[in-house]
């Protein structure tokens, strides 16, 4: 592990990075390539940290979210995982893992260096499909953390409740054959285009490390994350309290050419009533709370949202963590 030392991408943060030789490549990727960064922001000194995982084809910028768990008492930390943001190396495929399970190597890594700051009450946080990794991985080591916060994390597949359990089995079939195929996907650009500061939004970061059509949506990778959600659907016993904040409205997949306004208060990216019924799943003490105006990364919401984000992650946290 390396030493830390300034981040090139937000001022007042630092990263360590997490060689992870050990770990399998693909389709030609560069051996021995793989590595995860963790971000500290400042220099800590408290005995409460959090640990943030970020979402599909994105990467940690959000640097008021570190003001504001500051804020409420905790050191922050956040992971850019393999393949992700400043993990990610040329020759790579970025965003792929085969499943998501690997992830325990890094996160317990990043783990070893919070506690070794001094910091034995930790908090860990995912958005989106790093909520998904996160209440995976908070279920495999109880004991760990003190409380579980997901932002609209991607627990359960968009559609119907039919469209993973067929899709599932047929991505299993193919990822045998040929896990790193690219699926031929439409989008359009109406999510990003209501969060950067070029557009509709007021945030800034790096499109190389985040929304970049580099990240494909392969085979073995959507395998990976039916085989997660379809866990979650047997049901989790993660043991500390679990705090899930999204909108109350979403729109995923929109086929359209046409932005309307009423974009930039919901969801886009995934289907919030599918997560809403997905959430008692994850444990026995589940606090759900649905955000009107939200946006699918809540915390980069408009102010008025984004506030109310954070004074219920407060409450929560001053109750239960």
């Amino acid at each position: 592990m390396t030493d830390w030392s300034g981040d090139a991408a937000l001022p007042g943060y630092v990263t360590r990075t997490i060689p992870l030789s050990e770990a399998s490549t693909y389709a030609g990727e560069p051996e021995g390539s793989l590595v995860a960064t963790v971000i500290r922001r400042g220099d800590g000194g408290r005995r409460r940290a959090v640990l943030y995982i970020h979402g599909w084809s994105d990467y940690f910028f959000q640097s008021h979210v570190g003001d504001a768990f500051d804020a409420l008492g905790y050191d922050f930390y956040a992971i850019d995982l393999r393949r992700y943001g400043r993990s990610l190396r040329t020759g790579q495929l970025a965003g792929y893992i085969p499943d998501l399970r690997d992830y325990a190597v890094e996160l317990d890594a990043a783990l070893e260096i919070v506690r070794d700051e001094g910091h034995d009450a930790i908090v860990l946080a995912g958005h989106s499909t790093g909520g998904l990794i996160a209440s995976l991985y908070a279920n495999k080591r109880p004991g760990t953390f003190t409380a579980l916060f997901l932002n609209a994390p991607w627990i359960e597949f968009q559609g119907s409740q039919l469209t993973r359990a067929a899709a599932h089995p047929l991505m299993t079939a193919m990822s045998a054959v040929s896990p790193t195929t690219a699926l031929p996907t439409g989008e359009n650009n109406f999510y990003h285009r209501t969060i950067s500061a070029d557009l509709d939004g007021e945030w800034r970061f790096d499109t190389n490390l985040k929304g970049n059509h580099a990240f494909r949506i392969r085979v073995g990778w959507l395998r990976a994350i039916m085989a997660g959600q379809a866990r979650i659907e047997r049901g989790l016993d993660i043991d500390v309290p679990v705090l899930v904040i999204m909108s109350d409205r979403s729109k995923p997949g929109i086929i359209s050419n046409t932005f309307l306004e009423e974009y930039a208060e919901l969801d886009l990216v995934l289907d919030v009533q599918r997560i809403a019924e997905r959430a008692p799943d994850l444990g026995k003490h589940v606090t759900l709370i649905r955000i009107p105006g939200a946006l699918h990364d809540v915390t980069l919401s408009r102010e008025p949202i984004r506030r109310r984000v954070f004074d219920e992650l407060g409450r929560f946290l001053g109750a239960y963590a």
